[in-house]
């Protein structure tokens, strides 16, 4: 067939289907074509086989059979769903478990500077000679310890700082 655009309208034309505006161009075109009066004749031929098959009844086994697949096909689709679901909540569980046990980050502390430290000069104790009798003895007081002093030695990495403590 050289009628290149003309198939779909005879196929339209074949079953009725093609709008009435483009009836009268088909048949003209028909009548000046063999090659499209022979489409046209071979397409009516195909739907005659079409229907005739589609009329015969079909037989209450053939569809027990489909049934019986169709059936098959659906418990092993649950099957597996209820895999799916049985793996979604194991994998949702061992998701929590991880969050809850594994280690966190903490963040560092947060750096507090020490107070001022104020040093005192105290001067030297006078000498006072020994007397001729020795005082009696009496317990020692212990004074009480001062407090240690802490100096803090910041480094220019913000992650290493030193604490030198002294008593």
């Amino acid at each position: 067939m050289n009628c290149t655009g003309w198939e779909e309208r005879i196929a339209l034309h074949a079953e009725g289907d093609l709008p009435q505006q483009e009836q009268a161009a088909a048949e003209q075109h028909l009548v000046e074509c063999p090659d499209c009066r022979e489409f046209l004749k071979e397409l009516k031929q195909s739907l005659g086989a079409l229907r005739a098959a589609h009329a015969e009844p079909l037989k209450a086994a053939a569809f027990t059979v489909v049934r019986a697949r169709v059936l098959a096909q659906i418990g092993h689709d649950r099957g597996r769903a209820w895999r799916l679901g049985w793996i979604g909540a194991l994998a949702l569980t061992a998701a929590v478990l991880v969050t809850l046990f594994l280690p966190r980050q903490v963040p560092p502390p947060k750096m507090v500077a020490a107070p001022p430290v104020q040093l005192a000069i105290v001067p030297p104790a006078p000498v006072i000679s020994p007397l001729a009798t020795p005082l009696p003895r009496r317990k020692r007081r212990t004074a009480p310890r001062p407090e240690p002093l802490v100096v803090k030695l910041i480094t220019d990495d913000p992650e290493v700082v030193i604490y030198w403590i002294t008593n």
